[in-house]
């Protein structure tokens, strides 16, 4: 943005007008962090970092320059970020670590029996129904929604598995999705999950 100030000259003749741009977002200082999670079809993905209060926005156009379009979870990353209004962001990338990062295609964390046993609750599963985010943490691999319209109805339980192969990103408590419902020894359980208004 071009800010404009006015001053008098010598005597107070006349006003002299200077026209300043502002200064680009100041860089913070370096902080190394850890990726929260990494969407490479969406191009950008978090870095949690005990340095800053919030994520750190990661766009794939920062990883270019080291010969990457998109980095595994757990991988450690210095960069040095920004703070923009919507929040941080990284501006440049200093290294890559992937020493302590997830494999590419990490294993399911389901026990092996609710991993069997995900079909049959896939075929017992209603249609797609709207539901809200109640609360969802990454760390823990689970979470859980409720459907909308029911006051004080029973919360679906989300696991993390359904989350990564619905490609939905980062869930936020009242955020609005549909899934595909089904009981199940955990109580009702999400089998199915896609961005609300998704075609069918």
């Amino acid at each position: 943005m071009v800010r404009a100030s006015v001053s008098l000259a010598e005597g107070g003749a006349r006003p002299i007008v200077e026209f300043k741009e502002d200064p680009p977002e100041a860089e913070l200082p370096p902080v190394v962090g850890r990726v929260k999670w990494f969407d490479a079809t969406r191009g950008f993905g978090f870095l949690v970092s005990d340095s800053l209060d919030g994520d750190v926005l990661l766009h794939f156009s920062v990883l270019r320059e080291h010969g990457r379009r998109s980095v595994p979870e757990g991988a450690i990353i210095e960069c040095v970020p920004v703070r923009l209004d919507r929040g941080l962001q990284a501006r440049r990338i200093l290294s890559i670590d992937l020493s302590s990062a997830l494999p590419q295609q990490p294993r399911s964390s389901m026990p092996p029996s609710e991993r069997s046993d995900r079909r049959s609750l896939a075929d017992a599963a209603g249609d797609f129904e709207p539901v809200e985010v109640k609360w969802f943490n990454r760390v823990r691999g689970y979470g859980f929604v409720k459907r909308p319209d029911q006051s004080g109805g029973e919360d679906v339980f989300v696991h993390m598995e359904t989350v990564r192969s619905a490609h939905v990103g980062e869930l936020e408590p009242g955020q609005m999705l549909e899934a595909r419902i089904a009981p199940s020894a955990k109580g009702l359980t999400a089998v199915e999950l896609r961005g609300s208004g998704s075609p069918d």
